[in-house]
């Protein structure tokens, strides 16, 4: 007899609303997922739509180019605490790394931002292939993690449309850079977190996210962290510290 108890084999991305007793057809995208992970029909699998919404399902069928799933149950996870994270505009690649990380970390906002710096770097993570390729990653992500919230891609600002668009929404904000305070004493209930670009902000981007706006310089430790790697720890740091606020 078939058990339908079976723990679940992978987690799928589905951007539509989950529902007990629907059938639910994949993109290609997941297609190919399912495919690379030997999934059959039959198979018990789990299907997220990243607005919060983890669905329990059977695949039913999977053919070249497409998939549908039976779902059975759907459990509802609470949104996370807002964490948005400010990234320089930088190396291509680079920033495709931190995109996939930052989801697997729930960061509520992804927020690309144009410093100084950025406009020497090539080849850049800008334009819209660019933001097609992190969109692609933080949901393969979010795929591979289990996760229920998908981060928001916001499109490239300037540094002023940027902090003027953080003050939109109350948080505390922090600016991270060698010399300034520990973080692991705070405890945010909402964070916005601002990376800066290779070779740093330069001193007018700095007054205008400290001393006009009233970023909070913070410290990661006393080595210079590439962006990336940066974006990575504060992130996480911020998670673990809103989790015990």
């Amino acid at each position: 007899m078939e058990r339908r108890d079976r723990p679940a084999v992978a987690t799928f991305y589905a951007d539509a609303a989950l529902e007990a007793g629907a059938h639910v057809e994949l993109d290609e995208s997941a297609t190919q997922h399912a495919k690379a992970r030997r999934v059959n029909a039959g198979d018990p699998i789990h299907v997220t739509n990243g607005r919060g919404a983890i669905a329990h399902g059977t695949l039913e069928r999977l053919t070249r180019g497409s998939a549908l799933v039976s779902l059975e149950t759907v459990n509802t996870v609470p949104m996370p605490p807002r964490l948005r994270l400010f990234v320089p505009v930088a190396d291509r690649e680079r920033m495709l790394w931190l995109a996939e990380k930052s989801a697997e970390l729930a960061v509520s906002e992804w927020q690309p931002v144009a410093f100084h710096r950025s406009a020497s770097v090539s080849p850049k993570g800008q334009g819209d292939a660019f933001m097609r390729k992190a969109r692609a990653r933080m949901v393969g992500a979010i795929e591979q993690s289990g996760g229920a919230w998908l981060p928001e891609l916001c499109p490239e600002r300037s540094l002023d449309d940027a902090l003027v668009r953080a003050n939109e929404v109350a948080a505390q904000r922090f600016l991270f850079e060698r010399g300034g305070e520990s973080l692991v004493t705070k405890r945010p209930q909402a964070a916005d977190a601002m990376i800066g670009p290779e070779g740093g902000i330069e001193q007018e981007e700095r007054m205008l996210i400290v001393d006009r706006h009233g970023w909070l310089p913070v410290s990661l430790g006393d080595t210079t962290l590439r962006f990336e790697t940066a974006g990575v720890i504060a992130a996480g740091l911020l998670r673990g510290l809103m989790a015990n606020a």
